[in-house]
């Protein structure tokens, strides 16, 4: 039932759909590490007076109000290969906060410490619509980890160096990436489906020495050929030492490139001897790059931004174990590429032991449930994919536990886009009642902080289109426009303290001119993320979209997710987007545009059941002045959609101007978003 606590969050908001027990919780690494505190000098948790579960409220608050205790206990909980330094935990504000000072660690030594142990447990578990299918186990792991760090050393990369990747969701992604961090060179990469000039826009700026790139990739059952593409993002990058190709569809290779370096194949670059090579790691300072991440660049330049080895390893520990659960007996999943932020947080996966599965291909191929299919063969216990895919599964009609073995399933996570009420209903109806043990976690975060700040936790209940509450260590909170905190409204949502995976910056800004602009020039020493988030009193969380795509009406800010969810509920839409043309002291209108289904167009009835479905489910205020029907919404590549950008155009900016289509899935409707008689 509804508890009046979310009645301000929308309809349909807040049916308690699971519940932990006493006996679940005690099985959490949560409460193992809440008891673990209790016996090593930290605070007592104390239970739930109704629950008779620890509070979760309590030790949320306790990790936001002594920091350095918390971050100092992950380390110490978990066990954390390196050496803490003499200095303190933390000293400085925001920003430039700095975190474990003297402290020295290697991300690489922590993802492949199980196979010192249990080298035989499988650490990764592949699949492809290329059909490359396999598995390696830690010790395997290990072993390729060593022969392609040993390459990576001939070709002289070394501390510092940037080691850059044009590769799909692969175990060469994995191994070159983790072979690169054991020798303290900085990765970055881009999935093979981004264009040249978008993959040159992020990797010029970081100068690699090295580039590993494949000549073609599989998807949606076909077959793409990148070789112009790779020697053309070879071309352009100052400072390029060595491309290495990798065979992915066994097309050649690397046989007759010519990218102006020396161009070698990936199954023969490294020494030949790799059974007997051992696997070294450099350690290196807490805030030592580990890699660098690009913002979306659909309007300008993409934003690279510099993670540290410690601050991933810390949250990362933090967040797979004691949020979602995780320990080395899961099989992890996230449908990703390697440009999104979810590649680097599903391989994270290893820092607890577990086994990650990666899969290059297409959700939706040969159907819908793919990934469902994929999630019972590799006896997948966590499953994690963005909030549209489990909504256009709801809208397909499939029932994955009665087509599929998901027993093994304890865990669903959605992220990328705020999911609905009726979505997390699906998840129960369709994935687990709510005995069944099954746990929902929404989460918000960014690829700013390659985290979420507010999620799940096994402790406390799911509630439909409510996340559960911040994350620990990280004092999120909701700001009106004076930028005070506000309970049950929306505001900004801000971090008003230091996490140690911020960025340690952007790169090529060495006095951090960039960073500040970016996060703290509206509330100075005050991070705002750029989302309207409402904040219930027991610390629920809504998230309603950008903030910088706010709708403005008579006054009244509303976020972009409510309509969406209402409109795209409608069998006959298979996307929209919403735009208001207002600006400061001038409103404008309000457009829906109209993404009709197979079968469908956008009618006289249909576009008078949207008005009155957003009249009679939102407001008044939520009925648009228009409703266009276009041929698609414009997305990035990692499946946002565009509202900044088409608002831009409809003001009058160029459409040529208004975002680089290398940084779009489907860049080919975005000119149907142009007014009529506009330039191009």
């Amino acid at each position: 039932m509804t508890d009046d606590l979310t009645l301000a969050a929308g309809r349909d908001y807040g049916d308690t759909l699971w519940t932990p027990s006493p006996e679940s919780a005690a099985r959490t690494e949560i409460v193992r590490y809440i008891r673990w505190l209790a016996r090593n000098g930290g605070p007592a948790v104390p239970d739930d007076a109704s629950s008779g579960i620890p509070s979760y409220r309590e030790l949320w608050q306790w990790s936001v109000s002594e920091p350095a205790a918390f971050w100092s206990s992950i380390w110490d909980f978990f066990g954390v290969l390196g050496s803490r330094g003499a200095g303190p935990v933390l000293t400085g504000q925001m920003p430039g906060a700095q975190w474990f000072a003297g402290g020295t660690l290697n991300y690489a030594r922590n993802a492949l410490r199980r196979a010192r142990v249990d080298p035989g447990r499988t650490a990764v578990v592949y699949r492809s619509e290329a059909g490359r299918d396999g598995q390696l186990s830690y010790g395997e792991l290990a072993a390729r980890v060593a022969q392609v760090r040993a390459g990576l050393q001939r070709l002289g990369v070394g501390l510092g160096d940037r080691v850059a990747a044009y590769l799909p969701n692969s175990p060469e992604a994995l191994t070159a990436m983790l072979a690169a961090a054991s020798l303290g060179a900085i990765w970055t990469s881009c999935s093979p489906d981004f264009g040249a000039h978008s993959v040159v826009d992020r990797f010029a700026q970081v100068a690699p020495k090295v580039l590993v790139g494949v000549t073609g990739y599989a998807y949606g059952g076909k077959r793409y050929d990148r070789r112009a593409e790779l020697t053309a993002i070879a071309a352009e990058l100052p400072g390029l030492e060595a491309l290495i190709v990798v065979d992915y569809l066994a097309d050649g290779g690397a046989a007759g490139l010519e990218a102006g370096v020396p161009v070698l194949n990936w199954e023969t670059f490294g020494p030949a001897d790799a059974d007997g090579t051992r696997l070294e790691f450099a350690e290196v300072p807490f805030a030592h790059p580990l890699w660098v991440l690009y913002s979306s660049g659909t309007t300008g330049l993409p934003k690279p931004i510099v993670h540290s080895h410690g601050g991933i390893v810390l949250e990362h520990l933090k967040a797979l174990a004691l949020h979602q659960d995780l320990t080395s007996a899961d099989v992890f999943f996230w449908y990703t590429t390697t440009g999104w932020m979810m590649w680097n947080y599903l391989i994270g996966g290893l820092l607890v032991g577990a086994t990650i599965v990666l899969y290059d291909g297409s959700a939706a191929h040969p159907d819908t449930g793919a990934l469902w299919r994929l999630a019972a063969q590799t006896g997948v216990t966590y499953a994690g994919t963005g909030a549209p895919y489990l909504l256009a599964c709801m809208k397909a009609g499939i029932h994955p536990a009665a087509e599929h073995d998901l027993s093994a399933l304890k865990g669903v996570g959605s992220t990328g886009s705020p999911l609905p009420p009726e979505g997390f209903r699906w998840v129960y109806d369709e994935l687990g009642t709510g005995s069944s043990g099954l746990i929902l976690g929404s989460f918000s975060g960014g690829t700013d902080l390659c985290t979420g700040f507010v999620g799940p936790a096994p402790i406390l209940p799911v509630r439909a289109g409510i996340i559960s509450g911040p994350c620990l260590g990280a004092r999120v909170q909701s700001f009106d426009p004076a930028g005070r905190p506000v309970i049950g409204e929306v505001g900004e949502l801000v971090l008003t303290a230091p996490m140690p995976s911020m960025p340690i910056g952007f790169w090529n800004d060495p006095a951090g001119q960039r960073y500040r602009a970016s996060y703290f020039a509206d509330y100075p020493g005050v991070w705002r993320h750029g989302d309207w988030i409402m904040i219930q009193p027991d610390g629920g969380c809504v998230i309603y979209g950008r903030s910088d795509a706010t709708l403005n009406r008579g006054g009244v800010r509303m976020g972009t997710s409510e309509f969406y969810r209402v409109v795209e509920r409608l069998p006959e839409v298979a996307d929209s987007l919403v735009i208001d043309t207002g600006q400061l002291g001038r409103d404008g209108r309000l457009i829906l545009y109209v993404a009709p289904a197979d079968g469908y167009s956008v009618t006289e009835g249909l576009t008078a059941k949207i008005r009155w479905l957003l009249r009679t489910e939102l407001s008044p205020r939520h009925v648009p002045d228009e409703i266009i029907e276009v041929p698609g919404i414009p997305r990035t590549l990692s499946g946002k959609k565009l509202e900044v950008p088409v608002r831009k155009i409809l003001l009058g900016t160029k459409v040529a101007e208004a975002a680089d289509p290398d940084a779009l899935a489907n860049p080919e409707v975005l000119s149907f978003f142009a007014p009529p008689g506009s330039p191009a």
